[in-house]
C-alpha cells in the first residue's frame, strides 16, 4: 500500500471524529486550547489503537482465509463507508456534553474507532503494510482534524458534520473497490 493510498485512508478513517469533533465544538461556552488536545488525544490515541488491534487479530487468522482476503477488505471497507454515508443522512441531532472528562470523552473515543478496527484486519491482508507508520499516520491526521473539528464547529456549527461523514464514507468505499479491482487484475 502506498503512501497516497494510506493518507486517504486515514483520511477517510478520521471523518467520524472530525464530524463528533465539530459536534463537541458547539456544546462548549468557551473553547481553550486544552478542549482542542483532548479531543485529538482521544480519537487520535484510539484511531491508532483500534487498527493496531485489528491487524493483530488479522495476521492471526490470516492464513486460513488468504484465497478471499481482497473480498473482505471489500466488504468491511464497503460496510464501513456505507454506513457513514447513512449516518451523514440521518436527520436526528447529536447532543453531545461539554464535558471533557475520561467518561465523557472514552465512549466517544471508541465509538469513533471501530471502523479503524476493521480497516485494521484489512491492512493485515494487504502486502507490504507496515502497520506502524500506517497506524502513526492514521493517529496523527486524526489528531488534526479532530482538534481543527473542535474549533471549526464553535464557529460554524453542524453545516459541516454531515458533509464529512458523506465525504469519509465515499473514500472507504472508494478505496474497498480499488483493492478489489486490483486484484482481480482489472486495474494494473
Amino acid at each position: 500500500m502506498g503512501l497516497l493510498e494510506l493518507f486517504v485512508i486515514a483520511v477517510g478513517l478520521s471523518m467520524d471524529a472530525f464530524a463528533v469533533s465539530i459536534c463537541k465544538g458547539l456544546s462548549v461556552r468557551e473553547l481553550k486550547p486544552k478542549h482542542a488536545l483532548t479531543v485529538g488525544v482521544y480519537f487520535g490515541g484510539f484511531q491508532m489503537l483500534m487498527p493496531l488491534i485489528g491487524f493483530a487479530l488479522g495476521v492471526r487468522f490470516q492464513s486460513f482465509i488468504t484465497n478471499i482476503d481482497h473480498w473482505i477488505a471489500f466488504v468491511l471497507l464497503g460496510l464501513i463507508g456505507a454506513n457513514m454515508i447513512r449516518e451523514s443522512r440521518e436527520q436526528d441531532e447529536e447532543n453531545l456534553s461539554d464535558s471533557f472528562s475520561f467518561g465523557a470523552m472514552l465512549p466517544l473515543a471508541v465509538a469513533t474507532s471501530i471502523d479503524a478496527l476493521a480497516v485494521g484486519i484489512t491492512f493485515a491482508f494487504l502486502p507490504g503494510t507496515r502497520i506502524v507508520p500506517a497506524v502513526a499516520l492514521i493517529g496523527t491526521i486524526t489528531f488534526a482534524f479532530s482538534a481543527a473539528g473542535i474549533r471549526l464547529g464553535s464557529v460554524v456549527g453542524l453545516r459541516f458534520k454531515r458533509k464529512a461523514e458523506f465525504a469519509g464514507g465515499g473514500i472507504l468505499i472508494l478505496l474497498g473497490t480499488k483493492i478489489l479491482l486490483e486484484h482481480l487484475g482489472v486495474l494494473g
